[in-house]
């Protein structure tokens, strides 16, 4: 039998980091703020109760993702839903009902993020996400994904509240460095971990202005959806974009299979 920490025959369930998963990633976590909101203050669950049952889901998801023999799309965008439902609560509790505030609050999720990414390092070795080979590895995977969620809700609060862009000037800002992030990927030797995780926390609050987009009243410029019919509208696109890479993945599998019962096919190469 496998051991936690074995990584001998441990495979990856991490999917491939391509245009699909960005999107995927964008409407999930945006998914993630509307249902957030939603629950906690459309419903008036408040942040505290909100933040159990979303944590609550986060663990029932992660655990199943952990103990899964091999990627299966449904449950590991179920777990990035989970991260960000319960980050959105995390981080509007923390600067809310505690009154930290935002920057105060994003201050305190990034020096916990990094945190986590310098332990990981240490005891893994590696950060890579495309090569995560162990169950120790993929759970420092996930307790980052959760913190990075996190921060990206504070850290676009932040911008559109505190610093004074407002959400125009805060979408313009992240989209202008998500677009140097893309630029420094491929023309530059940048370490494609510390590209990866700065845009995965980005594309957080970049996904909240089109969630702000959906949700807000046509006065404000908006499309008058609320947190309800923006949720269900989100909730449809995931799971259109998790099917069709369910699809993919199937087609390509019996690809690989039809290769392998070719005859003369050998995996040694003689």
């Amino acid at each position: 039998m496998e051991r936690p920490g074995d990584n001998s025959t441990y495979i990856s369930k991490i999917p491939e980091l391509t245009l699909l998963f960005w999107i995927t990633k964008i409407t999930a976590t945006t998914l993630g703020e509307t249902g957030g909101d939603l629950l906690a203050q459309t419903m008036k669950v408040g942040y505290g109760i909100s933040t159990l049952i979303f944590f609550s889901f986060f663990l029932i998801t992660v655990s199943l993702q952990l103990f899964a023999k091999k990627y299966i799309p449904p449950l590991y965008w179920a777990v990035i839903v989970a991260t960000s439902t319960a980050g959105t609560t995390m981080s509007d509790y923390m600067d809310r009902t505690l009154h930290l505030g935002y920057a105060k609050g994003a201050l305190i999720l990034v020096s916990i993020l990094i945190l986590i990414l310098i332990i990981w390092k240490l005891v893994e070795k590696s950060l890579s996400v495309s090569h995560i080979r162990s169950f120790r590895g993929e759970a420092f995977y996930w307790t980052a994904i959760l913190f990075s969620n996190t921060l990206g809700t504070a850290l676009g609060d932040f911008l559109a509240d505190d610093s004074g862009l407002g959400f125009g000037g805060s979408a313009l800002l992240i989209s202008s460095i998500l677009v140097i992030i893309i630029l420094a990927y491929f023309f530059t030797r940048i370490s494609r971990v510390v590209l990866f995780w700065i845009a995965f926390v980005l594309t957080r609050p970049f996904g909240a202005t089109f969630g702000d987009l959906l949700t807000k009243s046509h006065e404000a410029g908006g499309l008058n959806y609320g947190t309800k019919g923006s949720s269900l509208i989100l909730f449809g696109l995931l799971i259109i974009l998790i099917i069709y890479e369910s699809v993919k993945k199937r087609k390509h599998e019996l690809n690989e299979q039809q290769a392998y019962a070719k005859p003369g096919f050998t995996t040694t190469g003689g």
